[in-house]
């Protein structure tokens, strides 16, 4: 039995050596790899029509030492050493990138970075033609924005259904990578699903990249990634490093989504909570205070003003399911929140003290921009106040001027110190120790002296009208 294996696939491979090097007597002009290789050109020829070369200008401005951008320039006589250095112009830079029409009227979807901070774009058609472009609307949550020009009856690039993508298929990319325009590269989808940012950041990003070792460099962003039959699966958008391999495109159901929205609309709308997150998985000091349960989403910070803000919900808690749906991670109730509308109410369960409480918000509108800080310096008061907790010095507070919870105000903190490793700031309000309400100095260092766990202490604070806690570990330095 395995003799004839092996002359079998000894023959396989006789074959597909012939077939390459073209031995015409033993392979019909039909074959396998004749019938891909022609598949490969033809999607090439069905898509290339619908990319567009991105050529957006920046004017390079310089100061004196200092370099920026903008249209307007003036000269200084380099002979006068008395002359003031004024703007010097410099050539325009030009960024290349990619994109592909989604109307045949001149819409056309790139990524918001290969246009940011530019002072005039102009897009180019595979058949040669030059046309102005205008921005139409721009979402840096999500990196998608939507070029229009004055064109009719364009070929057009369609969007596939990404719930149909399989890992491991085929797919494809064209671009303009290091200026070699509608250079052409295959590969395999790697993965779904994929997140490379920290959502916890005050700039929160929309992410749910499809991975793929298709070839993608600088100046494929904005181009399509697309299957066997010319569909567009997602835009290019990340590379991990050169030559990797590692690259993310941003799912076409997400850029059906936002597309619209901006061309309708010009901006995107979308619900929220008002809430910052991340993965239990991620954060171990909290973990330590938490049993039976081991995957949600942890409610780092509820940010002032928000809905989140107005409900039962408070930091620490773990959400673990909204209106049913289980929820392992962070990305997991971000995607849920998105699939809301705004004014809808929603039930969260969420783990707090050993059990599952069911808290309900209704969902708010997602601001453009973020709360203003909170920038009043906080200086000590009479009354009473240490500086034996850990490295902070303590005073006590009232809800009036902070516009606050009652708690006990953070005055100083020490460098180097526990409070210090736990991000402690001064001008925090201290509102609960262990969830336990502290009003006053005196509340604290009886909780202080009464705590012998050895998972460090669990702080509930208010910091510039935002609700969040941390995690004081005294056993690094006490």
């Amino acid at each position: 039995m395995k003799s004839h294996l092996f002359f079998g696939l000894a023959g396989l491979f006789s074959l597909s050596l012939s077939a390459v090097f073209g031995a015409e007597e033993t392979v019909p002009p039909n074959d396998f790899i004749h019938q891909l290789d022609n598949a490969y050109v033809q999607v090439y020829e069905k898509v290339a029509p619908a990319v567009v070369i991105v050529e957006a200008q920046k004017i390079k401005i310089i100061d004196g030492n200092d370099e920026s951008t903008g249209p307007d320039s003036f000269f200084k006589d380099p002979d006068d050493e008395n002359t003031p250095p004024l703007h010097r112009p410099q050539p325009a830079v030009l960024s290349e990138g990619s994109g592909f029409i989604v109307r045949s009227n001149g819409y056309i979807l790139t990524n918001h970075h290969v246009i940011e901070g530019s002072d005039k774009i102009e897009v180019r058609l595979k058949e040669g033609r030059h046309f102005p472009a205008k921005i139409v609307g721009i979402d840096d949550k999500t990196d998608i924005a939507v070029l229009k020009i004055e064109a009719d009856h364009l070929p057009v690039a369609p969007l596939a259904d990404i719930d149909s993508v399989r890992v491991g298929q085929q797919c494809f990319a064209i671009g303009s990578p290091y200026e070699q325009d509608y250079s052409f590269s295959a590969g395999h989808v790697s993965g779904k699903g994929r997140i490379t940012r920290n959502t916890t950041e005050p700039r929160l990003m929309i992410e749910d990249y499809i991975q793929t070792d298709t070839f993608i460099n600088p100046g494929n962003s904005g181009g399509p990634l697309f299957d066997i039959d010319g569909r567009v699966i997602g835009m290019n958008t990340l590379i991990n490093g050169m030559s990797r391999n590692l690259a993310f495109a941003i799912p076409a159901n997400l850029l059906r989504q936002i597309g619209d929205q901006l061309i309708a609309n010009g901006k995107v709308i979308r619900p929220w909570l008002g809430i910052r997150i991340e993965s239990l998985g991620e954060n171990a000091s909290l973990s330590e205070h938490i049993r039976g349960v081991e995957k949600g989403a942890v409610v780092v910070a509820i940010e002032p003003g928000t809905p989140a803000y107005n409900s039962d919900l408070r930091p620490a808690d773990v959400i673990t399911t909204m209106d049913g749906v289980s929820l392992e991670t962070a990305h997991d109730l971000q995607k849920e929140v998105l699939k809301k509308k705004i004014g809808q109410t929603v039930e969260l369960s969420v783990w707090r003290n050993g059990q599952i409480q069911k808290v309900s918000i209704i969902t708010g509108e997602l601001p453009g921009n973020s709360s203003p800080a909170f920038q009043e310096k906080i200086a000590p008061k009479s009354g009473s106040s240490t500086d034996d907790f850990y490295g902070l010095q303590l005073q006590n507070s009232t809800p009036d001027p902070l516009k606050s919870s009652a708690g006990v105000l953070v005055v100083k903190v020490a460098p180097g110190s526990p409070a210090a490793e736990a991000d402690l700031q001064i001008g925090d309000v201290i509102t609960e120790i262990d969830e336990k309400p502290v009003p006053n100095v005196d509340t604290v260092q009886k909780l202080w002296t009464n705590h012998h766990g050895k998972n460090g202490i669990l702080l509930f604070i208010e910091r510039k009208g935002q609700k969040t806690y941390t995690v004081i570990q005294p056993d690094k330095n006490h």
